[in-house]
């Protein structure tokens, strides 16, 4: 048991329903200090009532005070540091890294599914609404290596439109990005693609999701805002890219190399050698 619970317990008589929770966040600490009370009550197999009862025998308010004492234990503060409510969204989010990380011990998945896409001439790429943003991420990088990648950010016949051309121009597959809130329109689009003949790749938050896919890769989200943070899916997406890549190397060498090739003579970026630097006044400002 983590140090820190150990002391906690040190000299207290639990109930068998109080050792039911200390047993969960025994085996599952680093996962516990991230979840509700609620949460907590459905894993460890008890009521959210008595959870609370739990914390308070330890000394604290409710669960959330518990949890708050427990989580430097598992992201490796000192104890005396209390994290903000800032610090403990970016706790939550490499917490969520550390999940996607831990999974990919095994591999084949994701490298399985990077063969097919990497061989799926067109490959048409889906997100609508706040996944709209992952989905021209992925796009943007997939199209360095692949020769066809076609987005698919807008509803509507367009979409519908955009499905068919691709199935039409001999598409196999369909990537998808579907993060919380899941638009009704993209899951919609998810039903025609299979309907159409397309296999489907989706990349989610949690594996139990409200439609079908081919292939469910998930990473959580960050919930510790206002609005939901997609570092976690974003990391995803990228070990996606990289399994393309990695399954026609041939092909993603010379694709990469006719792109420099071209920034390079376009002068694309501004720290590119020999790119133009800015005039002096519009740097500093006038001069007397």
């Amino acid at each position: 048991m983590g140090d820190g619970l150990d002391r906690l317990l040190e000299g207290r008589r639990l109930s068998p329903v109080q050792r039911r929770i200390a047993r969960y966040l025994d085996e599952h600490l680093a996962e516990a200090v991230f979840l509700s009370s609620v949460e907590l009550a459905e894993r460890a197999g008890v009521s959210q009532p008595s959870v609370t009862r739990f914390a308070m025998l330890l000394g604290f308010a409710g669960y959330p005070e518990l949890r708050q004492a427990l989580r430097p234990f598992v992201v490796g503060e000192r104890p005396s540091s209390r994290a903000n409510d800032l610090q403990t969204a970016i706790d939550s989010e490499i917490e969520n890294l550390r999940s996607v990380r831990d999974r990919l011990a095994d591999t084949s998945v994701v490298a399985e599914l990077g063969v097919a896409l990497a061989g799926c001439e067109p490959l048409p790429v889906l997100g609508l609404r706040v996944s709209s943003g992952l989905a021209t991420t992925f796009a943007y990088f997939a199209r360095r290596i692949h020769p066809d990648v076609r987005l698919l950010t807008h509803g509507g016949s367009e979409l519908a439109d955009g499905l068919h051309a691709a199935r039409r121009a001999g598409a196999a597959w369909l990537v998808a990005v579907l993060l919380p809130r899941y638009p009704v329109e993209a899951v919609q689009a998810l039903r025609r693609a299979r309907e159409l003949g397309l296999r489907t790749a989706v990349i989610t938050d949690r594996r139990d999701v409200p439609f079908e896919a081919d292939v469910i890769l998930d990473a959580p989200v960050g919930e510790r805002l206002v609005f939901d943070s997609h570092t976690a899916p974003l990391a995803l997406a990228m070990v996606l890219v990289e399994a393309m890549a990695d399954a026609a190397p041939l092909r993603t060498q010379a694709r990469l190399e006719e792109y420099e090739r071209m920034i390079d003579q376009a002068g694309v970026f501004a720290d590119q050698a020999g790119a133009a630097s800015p005039p002096a006044s519009s740097v500093s400002g006038p001069t007397s």
